[in-house]
């Protein structure tokens, strides 16, 4: 299949996403961003110096919760429109001036949590108990106390919004606007290279030439800008380590976590008992690949094969937006209803064009319907990853229907669970729809190599990897590209041992993934995956609660922390249980695309 990219003008706009129920032009976005400085002026004025009783703490928040949807719009609005092509510089302009003017807008409400804060516990206490929309705001306030540091210096850190988000940007701006792949030779034709065909095409690739040599000359891309990303990456953690010290944290994992609401002991759990426990399944499903494909040896660039890449059937837009209406019908004619308007209303940007943001991602602006990124490759797997973004989108419109701004997002260990449930949905309703055993293999075996994979291995080793680059920054040192390098290789080899051969190459990995700079993000998706399979194993039971207690906990958003929610749904994740019970699902997947190969090639020599 022949690969190229189109420049964004050349879309068909069928395809791409609507953001004119965010606004209709740059021209009524200035108008909200001057709005958004007016309205925090305003509250300057109003209440700064002021807040010290109930009543003013109170009315004050009030107009924080008008303030914070229209913030939210617009930096939605800004963020979209670069990640759908960062090459256009009007857009990069657009969003330097929405992000400038959200700092100015932070820095002068700067005072709230601060004043908040300074009164004494009864008045506190009186303004959570006088309002219900304020009373979780307030509460989640006081945990953070003992951090919160005086009037002027939550200004100055406010003020420095935009600069403290500048790592991220710059990553973004060196890997999806400067970094030109060119093209390779293998087969004895040139082929085009860029972020998007690497990681949605070649990787994929069932021609071991072209997909070795696309990895060798990606690899070598990345090399020539690893020293540049790595100085990035260590101003990010170099900025957590500032901010966590004098905000009194112990260490920047601490801080990371402390707005999650997870202990510590839960995010070492997350990460050991997994590295440890799955290895041995994943070196099994590694064997497999190998021997389906007949390979020489398995490598590192060799593992995002499909198992039978000749089955897997092609797919149209709109034969996959009846697939999910089918599959998630389970979830009530509501999430229905929310599907069928993400494609009609053109919630989704499915173009693959040169600039855009790599992988797939869910915007959900508070107070706006959710937008969905995803470079469409007409394979029957991007129906997992649809469900997958549109199970972020459904849990939004869920909760933000059902609670104030305040109270709409939960924890970020919390976040990947509605994700990653739809595609447990998906696949159950797949395997109950044939019977043929070529069809249920490549089931298992997507949702081993793109779920599972994705979220348990991906992300789990990311998640490894990023654990001792804070051990190291909080022991006082500082990581170089070829630290970072070490580290990674170091990941891959402890859980793949002698089972996958680690090219060279694949030490950069880290590069490719702007999670880094997002926190503690990576580990959430095993946290979320584990949730969601205990979730999903009870609705295919049949237990007749499973939905209802699945929908309240999306409905309940930010309400409760992650232990309660997941208690809410069913899960207890405070013992080791959920977290061995899904590994322990792992193998059992593994051990049925084992099965059914024996089945198939059995069946193909009689």
């Amino acid at each position: 299949m022949e690969r190229r990219l189109i420049d964004r003008k050349d879309a068909e706009a069928a395809l791409t996403w609507d953001l004119s129920p965010l606004y209709y032009s740059v021209e009524s976005l200035k108008i909200d961003v001057e709005r958004i400085l007016t309205l925090s002026r305003k509250l300057e004025e109003d209440f700064q110096g002021k807040l010290n009783d109930s009543f003013a703490v109170n009315s004050c928040l009030d107009g924080m919760r008008e303030l914070l949807p229209v913030m939210g719009r617009a930096g939605a609005y800004s963020h979209l429109r670069l990640m759908a092509d960062t090459t256009d510089n009007s857009s990069l302009e657009l969003k330097a001036m929405v992000s400038d003017a959200l700092a100015k807008a932070r820095s002068m409400l700067s005072f709230i949590d601060t004043e908040i804060l300074e009164n004494d516990e009864e008045t506190l206490k009186k303004a959570i108990e006088s309002s219900d929309e304020n009373r979780h705001y307030l509460k989640d306030l006081l945990r953070y106390r003992p951090h919160i540091l005086g009037k002027e210096a939550e200004k100055v850190i406010s003020a420095l919004g935009t600069v403290l988000e500048a790592p991220y940007n710059i990553y973004n701006r060196a890997k999806l606007a400067d970094m030109d792949f060119g093209t390779f030779m293998a087969g004895g034709r040139e082929h085009p290279l860029g972020f998007v065909l690497f990681e949605n095409g070649y990787e994929f690739e069932t021609d071991t030439e072209v997909r070795r040599a696309a990895f060798r000359a990606f690899s070598e891309k990345l090399g020539k800008y690893q020293n540049t990303v790595a100085s990035v990456y260590q101003t990010k953690l170099s900025t957590e380590k500032a901010l966590a010290e004098i905000r009194g944290f112990r260490s920047v994992t601490e801080s990371l976590l402390f707005s999650q609401k997870v202990p510590i002991k839960m995010y070492d759990r997350q990460i050991d008992l997994i590295y440890e426990r799955l290895a041995p399944h994943m070196r099994r499903f590694a064997g497999i690949l190998k021997r389906i494909h007949g390979l020489d040896e398995m490598r590192y660039e060799d593992l995002k094969l499909a198992v039978d890449p000749a089955f897997e059937p092609g797919i149209t837009v709109a034969e996959a937006k009846g697939h999910l209406l089918e599959g998630l019908s389970v979830l009530g004619s509501e999430y229905a209803g929310m599907i069928s308007r993400a494609f009609d209303e053109r919630w989704i940007d499915f173009v693959q064009n040169r600039g855009k943001s790599t992988g797939a991602f869910c915007s959900s602006p508070y107070g706006a319907h959710p937008y969905i990124l995803i470079s469409w490759t007409e394979r029957m797997r991007e129906v997992f990853v649809l469900a997958h973004e549109l199970g972020h989108a459904g849990h939004f419109e869920l909760s933000h229907s059902r609670q104030n701004v305040f109270d709409s997002r939960p924890s970020l260990y919390f976040i990947e669970a509605p994700s990653t449930m739809n595609e447990m949905l998906m696949a159950n309703h797949l395997i109950k729809s044939n019977g043929d055993a070529r069809f249920r293999r490549w089931v298992y075996s997507t949702m081993i190599s793109r779920t599972y994979y994705h979220n348990f291995v991906t992300h789990l080793l990311e998640a490894r990897y990023q654990r001792e680059v804070y051990r190291i920054i909080e022991n006082g040192g500082s990581v170089t590209a070829s630290r970072l390098n070490g580290i990674f290789r170091e990941v891959l080899e402890g859980f793949f041992g002698d089972s996958v051969k680690i090219t060279e190459g694949a030490e950069l990995t880290w590069m490719r993934q702007p999670h880094y700079f997002m926190g503690l993000y990576p580990y959430t998706y095993s946290a979320g995956l584990t949730i969601a399979t205990e979730v999903a194993k009870r609705v295919e039971s049949g237990d007749s609660s499973a939905i209802e207690d699945w929908k309240s906990t999306l409905e309940a958003g930010g309400t409760l922390d992650p232990i309660e929610l997941a208690r809410l749904a069913g899960v207890d994740i405070t013992s080791d249980k959920p977290l061995i019970d899904t590994i322990d699902r792992i193998g059992f997947l593994i051990g049925e695309i084992e099965r059914l190969t024996d089945e198939i090639e059995t069946d193909k020599l009689n």
